[in-house]
């Protein structure tokens, strides 16, 4: 088995196709998982993983995050957020065209979740603390987990200790502004993880003892076009904010091995890290923002059975790879050339 660090992005529904990835990587059985790193989505990845793997292995892994994503479709069964009956017949995830999604829009730009939502009700962090046990997240010693939040007075990223993980942690992490109240803790207000560590990297460097990271990428880098519609325009800002973080974490370790390539920097001291990706923008780009809230069962499975596809093409491809060199070029990326796979 090859140990590895998985970076888990936030997207909403769209996490099930992390879901559908983490379920093959578990399945398939020949990569150990050291760490994680997750945000929003990507942290619920997380801690779904961590609480079925402490009390029954990478099978029982595999049964939390399948139970647990099948309780976000049944909580979400009567919400009016729910594609009309011509997207259904026309085969399309989007909601832009749900009465629901476009009420929802309209209220959350022109009326704060303080005047919106008075209460703070969410029924995502009940069903959180339902199904998650936390006792067996905090208990969790063969896996080391990493989840992002922001600081909205400081701007700056929190990383929570897994030994003292909550659901409010969870919650902190999925803190969209626009939807939710701000999640306090200790006294802190925190928004959402994405805008500071779509996922975080940096604890990877200090605390964990592989070299290997697999990022779960499912925010779009690229996008072809200038977008034109409002729609569109918020659905490529999102995209930007989100990815923003992550980017400069890759040039940095780009940085890094730029130096001990160089001879600049002792290798012996500093870790020369091996980055991979696994993404699937041919099927994701098509996909609106709206539909990051569309838990209908049938999208979520779609979208597992994605994950699952395309983690099996990419383990058959670069499996040989893993602990001997990335298989992403991050230099490219930053030369405008967009990202190449080595090998």
């Amino acid at each position: 088995m090859k140990r590895i660090n998985l970076a888990l992005q936030g997207g909403g529904a769209h996490g099930a196709f992390t879901w559908g990835v983490l379920d093959y990587l578990l399945g398939d059985g020949r990569l150990e998982i050291a760490a994680i790193s997750g945000t929003s989505a990507g942290a619920m990845n997380a801690v779904a993983l961590a609480d079925g793997f402490t009390a029954g292995g990478p099978d029982g892994a595999r049964q939390k995050l399948e139970s647990f994503w099948r309780a976000i479709s049944e909580s979400a069964k009567y919400s009016p957020l729910r594609r009309t009956p011509i997207d259904v017949m026309m085969g399309q995830w989007s909601l832009d065209q749900s009465p629901g999604y476009v009420w929802l829009d309209l209220m959350t730009r022109v009326l704060s979740p303080h005047e919106l939502n008075p209460l703070d009700i969410n029924p995502l962090r009940d069903l959180v603390q339902e199904t998650i046990d936390f006792d067996c997240v905090r208990h969790c010693d063969s896996i080391q987990l990493f989840i992002s939040a922001t600081n909205v007075e400081t701007g700056r990223v929190k990383v929570f200790d897994s030994k003292k993980l909550t659901a409010d942690m969870v919650m902190a992490s999925a803190c969209l502004p626009y939807l939710y109240k701000a999640v306090v803790i200790d006294g802190v207000p925190y928004w959402d993880g994405g805008f500071m560590g779509n996922p975080a990297l940096f604890p990877f460097h200090t605390h964990s003892d592989a070299s290997d990271t697999l990022i779960v990428q499912i925010n779009p880098v690229e996008r072809k076009g200038v977008p034109k519609t409002s729609q569109e325009i918020q659905n490529r800002m999102n995209e930007i904010t989100f990815n923003a973080s992550l980017l400069k974490e890759l040039r940095s370790i780009d940085f890094v091995s730029r130096l001990i390539e160089q001879g600049r920097l002792d290798p012996d001291t500093y870790r020369h890290p091996r980055i991979h990706i696994i993404h699937n923008q041919e099927a994701l780009l098509p996909l609106g923002a709206s539909s990051k809230l569309n838990a209908e069962w049938e999208f979520l499975t779609h979208l597992r059975d994605l994950g699952r596809d395309t983690a099996r093409a990419w383990l058959a491809r670069h499996y040989r790879h893993i602990g001997s060199k990335s298989t992403v070029d991050i230099r490219a990326m930053f030369q405008g050339i967009g990202p190449e796979h080595q090998g």
